[in-house]
């Protein structure tokens, strides 16, 4: 049985013994072991939406749900993350930083598809775009190394490629017209 409480406690205590993403991940990987016990406490995914389960400067816990078909484009965190989906499927594409390129140009360098039971690793320095191709929902539960509001972080233009500052406000669209 997943409770929730007793998740966000065993994260915090995680990364208090351990900064890096090891001791998180081990965490999300014995309650995403049980995908069905995950839905059951948080509930059917409604809409396309990002909430906050726990927020500190250490540690932000997330239950993002991806729209039908949708597609963010590619961004950093500045810090690790681990991934567990809980329902359904997302697709990463992984970008690195073209060397000696202006602008914060990105090429494509690799792809995982993560599904239930996944406990995916990122590290601070990774680059990722996400799709779900499913044509229901998709919910995962993202637990970051650190604020995930407060950190200045990058996303990249969909067309060009060309990083620029995060939008917050554009993400939140994106969700929003995700439900539309």
């Amino acid at each position: 049985m997943f409770d929730l409480d007793r998740f966000i406690e065993d994260c915090r205590e995680a990364v208090r013994q351990d900064p890096s993403h090891k001791a998180a991940r081990e965490v999300l990987a014995r309650a995403n072991a049980d995908p069905a016990a995950v839905l059951k406490a948080l509930g059917e995914p409604q809409a396309a939406s990002v909430s906050p389960l726990y927020k500190s400067p250490e540690l932000t816990i997330l239950n993002v749900v991806w729209g039908m078909r949708m597609t963010i484009m590619p961004h950093d965190h500045t810090m690790w993350a681990v991934i567990g989906v809980y329902s359904g499927r997302e697709d990463n594409i992984f970008w690195r930083r073209v060397s000696g390129a202006p602008a914060g140009l990105i090429e494509a360098a690799g792809a995982k598809s993560l599904g239930e039971r996944c406990a995916e690793p990122l590290g601070r320095e990774i680059i990722h775009s996400v799709t779900n191709p499913l044509g229901r929902l998709t919910a995962a539960i993202h637990v970051y190394g650190g604020d995930f509001y407060g950190a200045k972080r990058s996303d990249w233009d969909p067309e060009n490629l060309l990083e620029r500052e995060y939008d917050f406000a554009l993400h939140r669209r994106m969700f929003e017209e995700a439900n539309s």
